[in-house]
């Protein structure tokens, strides 16, 4: 586990002429995302060297030493940027990377099987468990609340969910 890649922003293009890129970091908080560097592709094969230069709408301008044109920047659009496990710092035990409850089973309080964690989204208010039903390919959309969610064992690769009335 503490050789998993875990993502920490995608290139969302070049930044004018000289080879800078526009970065959007996924750190909660963004400018960490230069700590981390190097940073990786999804296969490990490619590796950047950022360095973070002014801050813009939606995320940064930044150099890779390994960009030196407009259209090798281009062609990095919609790259994803991994750090190791290794590499972040360790949470407190009421926080989790998203990456830790993707394939998590869900459970409700009677111990009757929901699903198992697809994804985990935040559409701006609080973070969601996309759940996948078992047998099915329908999902439902769980607050990551306390009152919602209020047992996850990593350990144990399980969540205990209280939905709110309608969820379900």
């Amino acid at each position: 586990m503490r050789d998993e890649m875990i993502c920490v922003g995608a290139v969302s293009g070049s930044y004018g002429v000289q080879g800078e890129v526009r970065i959007k970091s996924f750190c909660a908080t963004p400018e960490d995302i230069e700590t981390y560097s190097p940073l990786t592709c999804e296969h490990g094969v490619d590796v950047f060297h950022l360095s973070l230069i002014r801050p813009i709408k939606n995320g940064f301008v930044a150099r890779l030493v390994e960009v030196k044109t407009k259209e090798q920047g281009d062609a990095l659009k919609g790259t994803q940027l991994f750090a190791r496990r290794a590499q972040l710092p360790s949470l407190p035990d009421d926080e989790y990377y998203h990456s830790d409850l993707v394939g998590l089973t869900v459970s409700d309080t009677g111990g009757t099987l929901i699903g198992t964690v697809k994804s985990v989204q935040n559409h701006g208010a609080t973070d969601l468990l996309e759940i996948q039903s078992p047998g099915s390919s329908a999902t439902i959309l769980l607050p990551f609340t306390l009152a919602a969610v209020p047992t996850v064992d990593l350990d144990a690769g399980r969540i205990v969910a209280d939905p709110p009335d309608g969820v379900l």
